[in-house]
């Protein structure tokens, strides 16, 4: 598949993508993201509408679990992940005064937080060039045949970076996001609406089009 191609049918599907996740300042993204492990960014908005409404940076460092829990509930492991944002706001209160810092290093080291959600918060909130490797992520790189089925995260990750041009990696993540959360779905993907009809080989096209 042809680089240039590749970014102009992701433009041609969605020329305006951008992060789904609802936040006003850079702690709330960086919790939202924690809170999007095994949940969709439709029910962490409707969480943290509530959880940022209560408490900001502050308020949390100072919560109890118990505080957190019921709000969070619906975003499934609601246990570690109050833990986790307890946590993370105590560590940003008494090292950085609340803000969330320019810091790879710093932000895989918090609880609840690996690379890709590292990546999802320099991205956005710095403007650091990278690109952030979830499912829909992977498995559109996959189908698409860009890496290997046996391929890791962390590989699709590189891969991605040698594929995409580095200025275009933030703008290719948020859009590969929405193409497997829209089109290029685990199940039943709409195919007839997908600009690589033609460049995909997978077994989901071929049943979905005879299906059609």
């Amino acid at each position: 598949m042809v680089v240039n191609d590749f970014n102009k049918k992701l433009d041609l599907m969605f020329p305006d993508a951008r992060c789904e996740l609802e936040y006003h300042r850079d702690y709330e993204l960086l919790i939202a993201t924690v809170l999007s492990a095994q949940c969709t960014d439709k029910r962490v908005n409707q969480v943290t509408r509530v959880l940022f409404s209560k408490y900001d940076i502050y308020g949390l460092a100072k919560a109890s679990t118990k505080d957190i829990e019921p709000i969070i509930r619906s975003c499934g492991s609601y246990t570690k992940k109050a833990s986790y944002i307890i946590d993370i706001a105590k560590s940003l209160v008494l090292n950085y005064n609340g803000v969330v810092p320019n810091d790879r290093v710093y932000l895989e080291s918090l609880p609840g937080v690996g690379r890709k959600t590292a990546n999802v918060v320099l991205s956005n909130i710095y403007n650091v060039a990278a690109i952030a490797v979830d499912t829909h992520v992977e498995r559109v790189s996959k189908r698409l045949k860009l890496v290997k089925q046996s391929d890791n995260v962390l590989n699709v990750e590189k891969k991605l970076m040698k594929i995409i041009p580095q200025d275009l990696w933030s703008k290719s993540h948020h859009q590969l996001v929405l193409f497997g959360r829209y089109i290029c779905k685990s199940r039943r993907p709409e195919c007839l609406k997908c600009a690589f009809i033609n460049d995909c080989k997978s077994k989901e096209k071929s049943l979905r089009m005879i299906k059609s």
